[in-house]
């Protein structure tokens, strides 16, 4: 399967401003890109980019004041098959973990453990370990918030969320990521492209998803607390502890976004 994907950002903005762009796909699917995925800006200005500590590719420039345009397009190859089927079990004692997975165990900016350990534990704690568990996590958290996007509020953390029971994908994701560190399972926050490929039209607008990825068996494993179901086509842009790792684009002054636009299309 090959897919047609790319975003497009307009802004308009008081003063010549920094920005910090997270908008390329992952290095880890960077070898199914028919070509290189370049930011290309409107007008021009000079980029530089760099890795930042999840290895995620971050692009800097200054954007004049006015009207300024950020845009990514590309085709990627894909399986075309679902996500993975995540193991049932697969729970690993904190004191086996590898070094890395340690800080996805911890609270975070918008993943507030804290708050929610001990109702993470009158949950969860007769849930069956490792997956099965995890996947319980997914299924009260999907059930629990109503989607909407007026509902959208970047402040938003997962206590918050929890008490509020609406949200964003987002949302959903924080909520599922902090009740697996209070059950003392890694988890860390994606964000990438998930479009509509296999499911029922119609589709509603392109956007950026947000899902999560969990430590069980040795391994990462896909799970999508938003839409509770293996898709087709999912694309990983980038990685973190929670939203605050990987904001798409990051701006270092006044700006008013005046166009956002995604798109994630089977070609032939």
């Amino acid at each position: 399967m090959r897919i047609k994907l790319g975003c497009r950002f307009r802004l308009q903005l008081p003063q010549p401003t920094p920005l910090i762009a997270v908008l390329n796909v992952h290095y880890s699917r960077a070898g199914d890109l028919e070509h290189p995925d370049h930011l290309a800006t409107n007008p021009r200005v000079p980029m530089r980019g760099y890795r930042d500590s999840f290895g995620n590719w971050c692009t800097r420039m200054v954007a004049p004041a006015g009207e300024f345009i950020l845009s990514s397009d590309a085709i990627i190859a894909d399986s075309g098959l679902t996500d993975p089927v995540p193991p049932t079990g697969g729970e690993t004692a904190v004191e086996a973990l590898p070094d890395e997975a340690i800080p996805f165990l911890l609270g975070s900016r918008y993943c507030d453990t804290d708050m929610l350990s001990n109702e993470a534990w009158r949950l969860f704690q007769d849930t069956a370990p490792g997956g099965a568990r995890v996947q319980a996590i997914c299924d009260f958290v999907h059930n629990h918030i109503k989607f909407g996007y007026e509902h959208a509020r970047a402040t938003r953390n997962a206590s918050q969320a929890y008490a509020e029971a609406k949200g964003v994908c987002r949302d959903y994701t924080h909520l599922a990521i902090t009740f697996c560190r209070c059950m003392n399972i890694p988890a860390r926050y994606c964000t990438g492209y998930l479009g509509d490929i296999g499911t029922p039209k119609p589709w509603a607008a392109g956007d950026f998803a947000a899902w999560m990825e969990v430590y069980l068996d040795g391994a990462w494993w896909t799970f999508d607390p938003r839409n509770n179901v293996p898709r087709i086509g999912r694309i990983l842009v980038a990685r973190g502890r929670d939203a605050a790792d990987v904001p798409l684009m990051m701006s270092f002054g006044a700006n008013t976004l005046t166009e956002f636009e995604v798109w994630t299309d089977e070609i032939a």
